[in-house]
């Protein structure tokens, strides 16, 4: 009798982890290479180097000799991404990630970030040996920080302006099938790194950039990778209507903030190309638009704009 009552117990115990158990197999897999730059982009960054900047004072213009170290700076970015990538993918909380040590060693003859040279052969075999459904590739294709000067004829008056850049290039992988699903090119500049050091309130001793800042521009993109990453493999969708009001699955750390507007799209037939009949994804029709309210750490509130046919399990993507 005691045997029977213990073993009902564990029973219920059991039943009651399925759905959680159901939704923990929900995430999936994904490895993420080490950031590098191009080779031809390592090689082109300057050590040190001594730059005259000028700027107006109360009463005169000011000659300032200041040294940038664009090597140093591009290699602290990189080092403080790898990093930030990983925890911003996590913050997504839609993928398992696989240790980056782990993915070194199954594929120790091929550097993926040096050359961003991911072929189908290569991804899958990366799928295959991991247990990784997704393999993203991210590479510093562009990288400049450096001082432009500008005369302006008749006053001869000088000024200086900063001007900074960098880019990446990321790449999805379907490591089950090698398909590239994804390649994306994700950039800051001058506006950003000016917001970010305004925001943040880092500064820029010397004209060289704080730790802060530079770990600050590493958070930017980060942020910007992994949300497009979470954007193609599992877009927003809507959980509840009620009312004038949506719930979303995407809470802190999933690239929504409060004010942000989205479309909104009811899924339809699937899409197959007629000639390689490889799927396309499904048709997706425009049935409303909403603007988020409220952003909780695993979901968001969202008032609704436009209404034609918004309901649950419509696909969210962010107005331009």
């Amino acid at each position: 009798m005691k045997n029977s009552f213990l073993k009902n117990i564990v029973a219920v115990a059991s039943l009651a982890l399925l759905p959680a158990l159901a939704f923990a197999q929900e995430k999936a897999t994904l490895a993420i290479s080490s950031v590098k730059a191009t080779p031809s982009l390592a090689a082109s960054v300057k050590s040190p180097t001594q730059v005259d900047t000028q700027h107006s004072t109360a009463d005169r213009e000011k000659t300032e000799s200041v040294v940038l170290d664009t090597k140093l700076e591009l290699n602290r970015i990189i080092e403080s991404l790898d990093g930030q990538l990983i925890d911003r993918i996590n913050a997504t909380r839609k993928f398992d990630v696989l240790s980056r040590s782990d993915l070194k060693d199954v594929i120790a003859e091929q550097d993926l970030g040096a050359s961003g040279n991911v072929d189908a052969k290569t991804a899958a075999k990366a799928g295959k040996l991991t247990g990784a459904k997704y393999l993203l590739v991210a590479t510093v294709d562009d990288f400049q920080d450096y001082f432009e000067r500008a005369i302006f004829e008749g006053t001869g008056r000088v000024a200086t302006k900063r001007v900074f850049r960098f880019s990446i290039v990321g790449k999805i992988y379907d490591s089950t099938t090698g398909k590239l699903l994804e390649s994306a090119n994700f950039q800051t500049g001058n506006d950003a790194f000016k917001q970010i050091q305004q925001e943040r309130n880092y500064s820029v001793k010397s004209a060289e950039l704080s730790d802060e800042m530079m770990v600050a521009i590493a958070r930017n993109m980060a942020e910007k990778i992994a949300t497009h990453v979470a954007d193609v493999i599992f877009p927003a969708k809507v959980l509840i209507k009620r009312d004038n009001t949506v719930t979303i699955n995407r809470g802190e750390g999933g690239g929504v903030a409060e004010g942000d507007t989205f479309n909104v799209f009811a899924l339809g037939e699937d899409l197959i190309d007629p000639d390689t009949k490889e799927s396309l994804g499904r048709e997706e029709v425009k049935v409303g638009k909403v603007k988020i309210s409220q952003v909780n750490p695993k979901t968001s509130m969202a008032t609704i704009l436009e209404d034609t046919g918004i309901d649950k399990g419509a696909v969210l993507r962010k107005a331009q």
